[in-house]
């Protein structure tokens, strides 16, 4: 039975909503002055970003880094550049050979920022020789740096090709820490920015779909656009305090775009729908405030609690994507409950304005929608048959992810195109761990003959192994107080086979030789040990991460709904979502079953960010559908309908949006499946079909199922929680008495 309607709802959407509508000219021109002021002085004041020479390590290697630090080494060592000789049939005691060599160490030389130069002729530097004769390596240190030897590396890059050119029967490339570093950098800020323009185009093409109309497509894409926007300039202004980490403006933009479109995509709907069941204007968009308004409103809180999970993780990287991602799903779900209700306001039914009528077949009608009807009846029919068979494909995709293996991306996973990629490749290949060498940090008398002894044992203990390791290399700071060993790993740097030599260099070999003079600190640090150490950190902060994103999600749920069933089920449905997409995630990845299709090498892992990562992001996306469904459905039962009527009119009546909101983030996180950076790729791939199985599977099929077999106890509230507010889902109706506990 309907009950009459009471007064308008006063909750705070509502009440936002309703002063929006109210001044309209201050909401939008307040709104428009934010987001200008925000990217202005955000440029103005420029982004301090985290330095990875002083970032990057966590435990051991930390700690390492610190001994060289404090010894006066540079913490990432020296800038050191590799000009690669190579031939397929010329050894290095041909003089072709020689001569070609010698041609590149004279064209280097004279060029400023150079010293250092080292290369093989003769009898000297023969451990830049390879063992079959026909690699030989030039190296050279640049003064500075990093950032500043990045500045002045083009002419060196230029005089080592220009003396390519002069050996047409060698291969002569160039590559090292800041030739590498400067043009991957840029390969990447690319292809980012290309998925930037790709994904604008591609999300107003899905709206235009869903709206028939290129007005209403327009707004939810310009209110995200601006969202996205304003966050960047804060989060420039804020990097002054917390430094930022250089990815933090892409991660902006993927969640920016994704949840501002949701948001104003809710609103938009329902504030249409209402309109077509013959609401006057105002009472339509007051009933959009209302209710999808109080949804945007929980959902955002719900994400912004997800994201600050990231702050847990004691990561400065994941600090500055968690600091980044709760500034622009604030100002996402901000502007949608001020500026986006004095827009349509304003608009009325012009909204519609720009309809293409050929379009018309394909836009998803309001109220209740045909194709999800016939998809709902069954499962309500069959609820338990629904909801085993779905929680068995969740589980089933899900089983990957309990052999997942993390690793940092390897340099045969890198684009061979990509500048400096194909000569790393040829000094991995013909220097085994040369590219990136275990560094012992030692802090002792480096001129002793008990260190000079020291080292020997280390050397030649790690020749017994059988381990692959490579040749020694010392150097010492000019006090002679803190030595660098540099020694070579067996493997890629991130597999298996460098990590076990990693832990045998740890754990037996320097305990027994280094660990044995008197008075001494050491420790190990590298890319190999750094990678390590920091998915060992990621391990221990994962379970506060989980707690506390578990923990404060179901209790604001369960403010919100009144309900511990609804609030449990919807962090087990979130934690089944997550599960099947990082499965999913290392059945392509770690297991290789997607490389033909996504044209890309595996790595047989993981990246270490992308758990913690894809947990945190889809756990607040999920929310997003989770909460606007649920929302629907409590509206419902509120009014007077029975829970299982309830259910399927909340459903079907929101099944349109939740489908166009879904397809919009399928298209703009399926873009970044398309990069040639396998990081991105897994996180593509991560996203998108955690929203897709999200959006089907679980809100489709195991919600509604579930919710039928619990019927009337998915209201269920101990009394002695009755002292939880009741918050209204339905713009002012009277709402239908929960279930107590008897």
């Amino acid at each position: 039975m309907q009950h009459p309607p009471r007064n308008p709802a006063r909750h705070l959407a509502a009440r936002m909503g309703h002063w929006s509508a109210g001044h309209r000219k201050l909401a939008i021109f307040g709104w428009l002055a934010f987001v200008v002021a925000a990217i202005v002085i955000g440029t103005a004041v420029g982004t301090k970003t985290i330095d990875p020479n002083n970032n990057n390590t966590v435990g051991p290697s930390a700690r390492a880094d610190q001994i060289l630090k404090r010894g006066g080494f540079s913490q990432s060592g020296p800038v050191t550049e590799i000009a690669v000789v190579q031939s397929k049939h010329l050894t290095i005691a041909s003089p072709e050979f020689q001569a070609a060599i010698d041609d590149v160490a004279r064209t280097v030389a004279p060029l400023g920022n150079v010293h250092n130069l080292r290369w093989p002729h003769g009898q000297a530097h023969r451990d830049q020789v390879s063992r079959d004769g026909r690699t030989a390596l030039v190296e050279w240190d640049m003064s500075g740096k990093l950032k500043a030897a990045e500045k002045q590396i083009d002419p060196l890059t230029a005089a080592v090709g220009s003396a390519a050119a002069r050996h047409p029967g060698f291969y002569i490339g160039e590559a090292g820490a800041a030739s590498s570093d400067k043009a991957l950098t840029k390969l990447f800020a690319d292809q980012l920015g290309q998925a930037g323009e790709r994904s604008i185009p591609l999300t107003l093409l899905i709206l235009v779909l869903v709206f028939g109309s290129l007005l209403a497509a327009w707004i939810p894409l310009m209110l995200g656009l601006q969202a996205v926007i304003a966050t960047v300039g804060l989060t420039a202004i804020v990097s002054h305090i917390t430094p930022m980490d250089s990815n933090v403006s892409a991660v902006v933009m993927l969640v920016g775009l994704a949840v501002g479109v949701d948001y104003t995509l809710f609103y938009l709907r329902r504030e249409r729908e209402e309109r077509a069941a013959g609401r006057s204007e105002r009472a339509a968009l007051e009933a959009a405030a209302a209710t999808s308004g109080r949804s945007v409103l929980i959902s955002g809180i719900t994400v912004l609690i997800a994201m600050a999970g990231m702050l847990f993780s004691g990561d400065k990287t994941f600090i500055s994507m968690s600091i980044g991602t709760m500034m622009v799903v604030a100002v996402a779900m901000i502007g949608s409950l001020t500026v986006l209700p004095a827009v349509l306001s304003k608009l009325g039914d012009r909204v519609e304005k720009g309809r293409i009528p050929l379009l018309s077949r394909f836009r998803s009608p309001v109220g209740e929608g045909r194709i999800w009807s016939r998809i709902l009846d069954p499962v309500l029919r069959r609820p338990a048959i629904s909801a085993a068979l779905s929680v068995a494909l969740l589980v089933a995709l899900a089983m990957p992810a309990l052999q997942i293996h993390t690793a940092s991306s390897s340099l045969n996973t890198l684009p061979r195109s990509a500048p400096t990629v194909e000569t790393l490749n040829r000094i991995q290949a013909a220097f085994p761990g040369q590219a990136a060498p275990a560094v012992i940090a030692v802090k002792t008398n480096t001129t002793s003959p008990a260190f000079t002894a020291a080292v020997a044992r280390l050397q030649s203990a790690a020749a017994a192994t059988h381990q692959g390791y490579g040749g020694i290399s010392i150097d010492s700071n000019p006090s002679h107080t803190v030595g660098r060993i540099a020694i070579p790993l067996p493997g890629n740097g991130t597999d298996g086979v460098s990590t076990r030599a990693l832990l045998t260099l740890r754990g037996q070999l320097l305990p027994a030789t280094i660990g044995e003079l008197p008075n001494v600190t050491y420790g190990v640090t590298g890319s190999t040990a750094g990678s390590y150490d920091w998915n060992e950190m990621m391990k221990s902060s994962l379970p506060l991460v989980f707690g506390f994103v578990l923990t404060f999600a179901f209790l604001l749920l369960l403010a919100s709904f009144r309900s511990l069933v609804i609030a449990a089920k919807a962090v087990v449905l979130n934690l089944l979502s997550v599960g099947a997409a990082l499965g999913v995630v290392v059945a392509v990845f770690q297991f290789g079953w997607g490389t033909d299709v996504l044209g890309f090498t595996s790595n047989r892992s993981v990246a270490p960010w992308l758990p913690l990562f894809l947990f945190v992001i889809l756990f607040g996306l999920s929310m997003d559908y989770h909460v606007f469904i649920l929302s629907r459905i409590r509206e419902a039962y509120d009014r007077g309908m029975s829970t299982e009527d309830a259910i399927a009119h909340g459903i079907k009546t929101t099944a349109g949006t939740v489908t166009s909101a879904a397809i919009v983030m399928v298209g703009v996180f399926s873009i970044f499946a398309t990069l040639p950076i396998l990081d991105m790729k897994e996180m593509g791939i991560g996203l998108a079909s955690a929203v897709l199985i999200d959006a089907t599977i679980v809100r489709g099929v195991l919600l509604p199922a579930s919710m039928k077999l619990l019927g009337d106890w998915n209201w269920y509230l101990p009394r002695w929680l009755h002292w939880l507010p009741k918050l209204e889902h339905h713009g002012g109706l009277t709402a239908h008495p929960a279930p107590a506990a008897a």
